[in-house]
């Protein structure tokens, strides 16, 4: 298994860019697999320099309703059209960010693109191949990020805080190892390990992923004390942690601080062979 980062906030290489999201490019059990676009065209430019090719990917998971993990889904679909396209039903719903200036902005997705034929909608446990699976409906056991706050979506024609009914999370079995990937755990990291627990019977493997530990356009960040319990936490889990993007150069360093070698940081540009 490999797992190219195609898109996040940082870069490895000059030659590379970055923006504010996400996307992975994952070979295993010969299928080709995208999780998330990011949000533009960038992660296309990116995978060229990196000698991948979208047109060749087999399927897209989309983790969650925002502009920032599937803004580029139109520039996806303009240069793949074989590929099944997995989201939550919920995902083309409105979702709205408040900014610092007291205005609510867009962050949803293209609504345009929801009748599209390559787009398939997902359901609470749903099988996409043979050792490749999405999740949803998250309970949530534990606390959520405080770095959910500021985010909203419509409902009734009004904006409420948002659920995160939308979002959902890969597993990817191969050679009986099993890789977990998250968004940005809006749902909250320790919560979705349980349910993945629930799900499988077990811990997975890998974990790789977002955990929303920050939101750097409000200024917000978790407490100390929380990123200790969820650090403590993923290390009785056993697993090896790569997280990215929502995570936040702060809240990781605190991570790595505790974790140590049990978790890394993925830029633009990096590679893992699991």
């Amino acid at each position: 298994m490999i797992i190219k980062t195609l898109v996040e906030n940082t870069s490895l290489s000059d030659n590379l860019d970055s923006e504010h999201g996400l996307s992975l490019y994952i070979e295993v059990n010969a299928q080709k697999i995208l999780f998330d676009v990011g949000a533009s065209n960038l992660f296309i430019r990116n995978a060229r320099k990196m000698d991948v090719d979208i047109s060749d990917v087999d399927y897209l998971i989309i983790s969650h309703g925002h502009y920032d993990h599937g803004g580029g889904l139109k520039a996806f679909l303009k240069e793949n059209t074989k590929a099944k396209v997995f989201l939550h039903p919920l995902a083309f719903e409105k979702y709205h960010a408040l900014r610092l200036n007291g205005d609510f902005e867009y962050i949803g997705l293209d609504e345009e693109l929801r009748e599209n034929s390559q787009i398939i909608f997902t359901s609470e446990q749903f099988f996409i191949s043979k050792g490749i699976q999405v999740f949803s409906n998250v309970i949530h056991r534990d606390t959520l990020p405080t770095s959910n706050k500021g985010l909203f979506m419509e409902q009734d024609g009004k904006k409420v805080q948002d659920t995160f009914v939308h979002e959902q999370n890969l597993i990817i079995e191969e050679d009986g190892k099993t890789l977990l990937l998250t968004g940005c755990a809006h749902n909250g990291i320790v919560n979705i390990l349980k349910y993945f627990y629930y799900v499988k019977g077990c811990m997975p493997d890998y974990v790789v992923g977002g955990f929303h530990l920050s939101r750097g356009s409000s200024g917000l960040y978790e407490k100390l004390e929380n990123i200790d319990k969820i650090s403590e936490y993923l290390m009785k889990t056993n697993a090896k942690y790569y997280t990215c993007h929502c995570t936040g150069i702060q809240p990781y360093n605190r991570l790595k601080a505790v974790m140590g070698e049990s978790i890394d940081y993925l830029s633009a540009g990096s590679i893992i062979k699991i």
